[in-house]
C-alpha cells in the first residue's frame, strides 16, 4: 500500500501535523499551495472583505500549484485542512477536483481554533467522488493523529 499526505496549511499548524504523519506512516507529502499565495490580510476572515471570505462566499475555485507526481499509484490519502467555514477551505476542494479518487482510502485531518468536524465530510465527498472518507477529525482536544490512522 502506497499512502499519501496532501494538505493544506494557512499558518503552520496543519502542516506541523501533517509533517507528524508522514514521519508515522511513512507516507509521501504534499502541500497543497495556492497559485497565488495567501497574505495575512487574505486570510483575515474578521475583514468581511478578505479573499477568504470571498473566495468561500463566491463558491471560487482556487487554482493550485504543482500536481501529485504518480497520483494513481496511491491507495490510501490522508487530507488535511484547517477548517474555514465549517468546511474544507476553497482550494482544497480545487486540489480534490483534480484528480481521480476512484479506489482511495481517505482519511481527513482537520484544524480548528474552536470548530468541530460537523458537516466537512459531507461537503467533501463529492469532490472525491470514488474515493471512500473512512475517517475524520478535527485534531485538537483529546484527539490525536492516532485516531485518523488507516
Amino acid at each position: 500500500m502506497k499512502t499519501l499526505v496532501a494538505y493544506f496549511s494557512a499558518q503552520g499548524t496543519t502542516a506541523a501535523l501533517a509533517r507528524e504523519l508522514a514521519a508515522k506512516t511513512g507516507a509521501d507529502l504534499f502541500e497543497i499551495v495556492p497559485r497565488e499565495p495567501y497574505s495575512a490580510a487574505d486570510i483575515t476572515w474578521t475583514n468581511p472583505l478578505a479573499r477568504c471570505n470571498r473566495e468561500k462566499i463566491g463558491k471560487k475555485d482556487v487554482p493550485v500549484a504543482g500536481t501529485v507526481a504518480d497520483w494513481e499509484s496511491y491507495d490510501r490519502v490522508y487530507l488535511g485542512f484547517p477548517i474555514w467555514y465549517y468546511g474544507a477551505p476553497n482550494v482544497v476542494n480545487t486540489f480534490c477536483k483534480g484528480y481521480d479518487w476512484q479506489g482511495k482510502r481517505v482519511a481527513l485531518f482537520a484544524t480548528s481554533g474552536g470548530s468541530g468536524i460537523g458537516r466537512t465530510v459531507e461537503k467533501l465527498r463529492p469532490y472525491v467522488a470514488g474515493g471512500e472518507i473512512v475517517k475524520a477529525e478535527v485534531i485538537r482536544g483529546g484527539k490525536t493523529l492516532d485516531d485518523i490512522l488507516l
